[in-house]
């Protein structure tokens, strides 16, 4: 079976990945990667705050008064976050995809809200979430513009699912996180469209260096389990 089928017996599913020795450095050099970057986070968006830019014009923003929806946005986020948590526990193909993905697009993300500097568009409502604030540092950042960090999560999730219903729950929650941004007036709509263009490539990318050199480890099969 393939290592991207979804498989219920876990523990043997990621026995089996571990006995590659190309699995286990990858696996060990992603998450020192993983927190290297979170460290690196506070300082990064603190300094970018200081960076000035030009306020968009944006149509789309100028029909939306602006709304706090933070409850929304942080429930259909971390309920994805969830449920790939899940479906990775079966699957370390999974685990590895959204690891090196987000890597690729978090450096990504760092080198085009530097390139592109831009000033918050008008009417912004702070976004509360608890637990991606936690990474940004004491001061709310406002300045991490081009391109949408939240709609860059959410659809990296959506990209590493395999299941049919998991990828349309993650998918329309990315649309829907797209366009509550939006009426939170927290980014520019190119934001949010830069968003998709550039995670879809640097998934594969990333999808790349995550399965390249143990893709030919097969997870077994539980013939007693259920396929759910």
């Amino acid at each position: 079976m393939s290592i991207l089928s979804p498989n219920p017996t876990g523990d043997l599913v990621w026995q089996a990945a571990w006995r590659s020795s190309v699995f286990r450095w990858k696996f060990i050099i992603g998450l020192i990667c993983t927190l290297a970057l979170l460290f690196t986070f506070p300082v990064f968006f603190q300094t970018i705050e200081r960076h000035t830019g030009p306020v968009l014009n944006d149509w789309v923003l100028n029909q939306l008064p602006p709304r706090d929806v933070s409850l929304w946005i942080f429930l259909i986020i971390w309920a994805t976050a969830l449920l790939l948590l899940i479906r990775a526990r079966f699957s370390p193909a999974v685990f590895m995809m959204f690891v090196y993905g987000y890597i690729v697009v978090s450096l990504s993300r760092m080198l085009s809200i530097n390139l592109f500097p831009l000033n918050p568009p008008i009417g912004l409502i702070p976004l509360i979430d608890p637990l991606s604030n936690a990474f940004y540092g004491k001061t709310y950042i406002t300045k991490d513009l081009f391109y949408s960090g939240h709609t860059s999560s959410i659809f990296l999730m959506f990209l590493c699912l395999r299941r049919w219903w998991d990828r349309l729950f993650a998918f329309v929650g990315s649309l829907l996180v797209g366009a509550l941004l939006l009426v939170q007036h927290v980014h520019y709509t190119i934001d949010v469209l830069g968003a998709f263009v550039f995670t879809y490539p640097l998934y594969w990318l990333g999808k790349r260096i995550a399965l390249s050199g143990w893709n030919n480890v097969s997870e077994p099969v539980d013939q007693k389990a259920s396929p759910n």
